[in-house]
């Protein structure tokens, strides 16, 4: 064993003793040029390599000067391929007398979580059936038919025109679902396969970047419900939300009626989320981060979905099913993502263990034929954030 290592030293030389460090030289180093973290007792030094991180800097520096041991399991498939990475950056180890968490945790909770996760994979409970998901796409698609067809049969009145924006609706709140699961890259056994069918269902079947999604949505498995650092409830000023409302109290900042909140939630929040917040942050993450190949996947979707319904409408009233499809399905999206997190604590970073974080961020809805169809299986939460956050 090495001695006590010194803040700055460089990675570890190969078959030399590896430095040790205490916690309290590890906290520091949590700054956006100056990144460690620590996997299975190892110290690695991420500060030049985050920018290079797949997954984004973002994701993996949320994890700064903590334990990362449980989120590099659940952000990974393959341990053995990507332990390849972190071999240069490694620079020592905890020290014999240190703990392997910093900070709140239940050790004995950590111990049954893991023992639990390799009972789920013993079990072989994560492989899918690509029959089901085959499945929920034929509907899908059958969907989208069906829409037009209704059009094309019955003209675009105004009762063919509402039935035809509630099926389009359905049929989109379906895709962010389909989508969800492959981009966890739950579906099929090999990354790419999940990466391509993310991309298909994101860009032509919904208009919207595959990567954009990723780059958001892993933040929030990564740190849920926790201010700057999960997307999702980085709300305010627009709505409060947990620890937030305190904070605004105590400060007397007032820029809305906060106690009203809950009426005028309805009016704003899931009606435009979609349709305006999606859409805007979705187009300037494609043309800043130059995801050209989403931009024409997105395209396509736009395409497809005006030249099928032009004819019909003409431009201002394909226009407006557009719109009123998007407020439909953006209802839809809330109520099925955010029933499963609002309720539960939301605040600012607890630096708690893994399993403790996610447990304290999520919650199931009871479970029926019609809910598990309804949410895409989000009604399952706990076990979705706990056990299956795989993503490369």
């Amino acid at each position: 064993m090495g001695d006590v290592g010194e803040p700055g030293r460089g990675p570890a030389q190969p078959g030399a003793p590896l430095p040790t460090f205490r916690w309290e030289q590890i906290r520091p180093h949590n700054l956006p040029g100056d990144k460690w973290l620590v996997i299975e007792r190892r110290v690695y030094d991420i500060s030049r390599w985050a920018q290079r991180h797949p997954g984004g800097s973002r994701l993996i520096g949320h994890h700064g000067a903590e334990d990362a041991t449980d989120a590099f399991h659940a952000f990974h498939q393959d341990l053995n391929f990507v332990r390849k990475f972190l071999q240069p950056l490694l620079i020592g180890e905890l020290a014999p007398e240190e703990p392997s968490q910093d900070g709140p945790q239940n050790a004995q909770l950590v111990e049954d979580f893991r023992a639990l996760r390799q009972a789920a994979e013993d079990m072989k409970l994560f492989e899918a059936k690509p029959a089901f998901f085959a499945l929920l796409l034929g509907h899908i698609l059958a969907m989208e038919v069906l829409a037009w067809l209704t059009i094309y049969l019955l003209g675009p009145g105004w009762v063919p025109s509402t039935l035809a924006a509630l099926v389009l609706a359905t049929s989109q709140a379906q895709c962010w679902c389909l989508q969800h699961d492959l981009g966890h890259t739950s579906v099929f056994r090999k990354s790419q396969w999940n990466h391509l069918a993310q991309q298909f269902v994101m860009g032509q079947l919904k208009g919207f970047s595959a990567h954009w999604w990723n780059f958001r949505h892993f933040q929030h498995h990564a740190k849920p419900n926790i201010f700057h650092k999960d997307p999702d409830v980085t709300v305010a000023p627009v709505f409060l939300l947990g620890e937030s409302s305190v904070e605004y109290g105590r400060k007397k900042r007032r820029y809305l009626p906060y106690n009203h909140q809950h009426l005028y939630f309805f009016l704003i929040g899931p009606p435009l989320l979609t349709l305006v917040n999606f859409e805007v942050e979705n187009l300037a993450y494609m043309l800043v981060c130059m995801r050209w190949m989403d931009l024409l996947w997105a395209a396509s979707f736009y395409s497809r979905f005006f030249l099928c319904y032009i004819p019909f409408y003409g431009v201002p009233g394909a226009l407006l099913l557009f719109v009123a499809v998007r407020v439909l399905e953006s209802h839809w999206f809330v109520w099925i993502t955010q029933m499963n997190h609002i309720p539960k604590e939301i605040g600012h970073e607890k630096h708690r263990d893994w399993a403790s974080s996610q447990l304290a961020a999520t919650c199931n809805v009871e479970p029926s034929l019609f809910i598990d169809w309804f949410s895409g299986h989000l009604n399952f939460q706990i076990e979705h954030h706990t056990l299956m956050a795989q993503v490369a």
